[in-house]
């Protein structure tokens, strides 16, 4: 598909595009009948429907691809176009499957591909029915997995064609990766920027037992790769911790959570360690609100209390 449409990236994040298409059987003027929304990173970056019909750029730097090559968003289009078709085919095909005749129903298809800090490579593909998936393509063995008994079908039909699986496999693994590297270059000064986190401490007590919960936040971070861990005595402490995952925030920056529920007597003893790519030296702070070294923080000297920057 056109809509997706070598050389070693510095640091030592890893960087990906995605795509996500989104056909249903029953568009409406709120719904178009397909959707494609692609991402670099967690960027959008281009988007496209059925009822524009043309690919636009979400961005600032994807405009200077088509200065540099007049012709691409008219290419991108009729790519975008003839995928459509397909998809609208397909959902024809797999609502006969499943004998849904009427009714609201949505076919997905999202593939994606990755290229990693080390410069190994990953990628997958997967289509979707009704919110759940119907069939992935295995790479490594040239197969397609089929998740509902409905997609035998289709996967021995996909099967039986081995320079179909091994174009994809091609297609996730150079073809895609070498667009990936072109955006990453169109879109470095946004994509390959490093912001240091900056961390901050919070606690409360819990009324019942005495104990201490105590919070450590990392937020504005860039690329999204982080090593943030408690550590009791210098080693990690994974006893009574609680994660929460890697967001992104409105900016394109991202923030992170992670708790420890500790006696108070012991407090001396934990730090909130974090390592970041933005990040000078590691930053290493005490639950008493110390910062011990490196970077910028705020802390709470105490539940409660205000804010104070340190």
């Amino acid at each position: 598909p056109q809509l997706c449409p070598s050389g070693s990236l510095p640091g030592s994040s890893s960087h990906f595009v995605k795509y996500f298409y989104t056909t249903v059987s029953e568009p409406s003027q709120r719904l178009p009948q397909l959707v494609a929304v692609g991402y670099v990173d967690d960027q959008v970056f281009v988007y496209y429907d059925s009822s524009s019909r043309k690919v636009q750029p979400r961005v600032s730097w994807m405009k200077e691809v088509g200065k540099e090559d007049p012709q691409f968003w008219d290419n991108q289009a009729k790519g975008a176009r003839g995928v459509e078709e397909n998809l609208r085919a397909d959902l024809e095909a797999v609502r006969t499957l499943y004998n849904h005749s009427k009714g609201l129903h949505t076919w997905q298809w999202t593939f994606s591909c990755e290229l990693r800090g080390n410069q190994s490579k990953g990628g997958f593909m997967r289509f979707g029915y009704d919110g759940r998936t119907f069939i992935t393509f295995d790479k490594e063995t040239l197969t397609w997995v089929a998740s509902e008994p409905q997609a035998q079908i289709i996967k021995r039909k996909w099967d039986a064609i081995p320079r179909y699986n091994q174009g994809w496999k091609i297609y996730l693994e150079e073809e895609c990766i070498e667009w990936l590297e072109k955006y990453l270059s169109y879109g470095k000064e946004m994509l390959m920027r490093k912001d240091a986190p900056v961390v901050t401490l919070s606690s409360r007590t819990e009324a019942d037992d005495g104990m201490e919960t105590h919070f450590c936040r990392v937020d504005g971070f860039y690329p999204k790769e982080i090593d943030a861990s408690w550590r009791r005595d210098g080693e990690v402490w994974l006893q009574d911790t609680f994660r929460g995952s890697v967001a992104p925030n409105a900016d394109g920056t991202y923030h992170y959570w992670l708790s420890l529920r500790i006696d108070p007597q012991e407090r001396d003893r934990y730090r909130c360690h974090v390592e970041h790519n933005g990040l000078q030296e590691p930053v290493d702070m005490s639950v008493k609100g110390e910062r011990l070294q490196g970077g910028k923080g705020w802390t709470l000297f105490q539940a409660g209390g205000s804010w104070e920057e340190i």
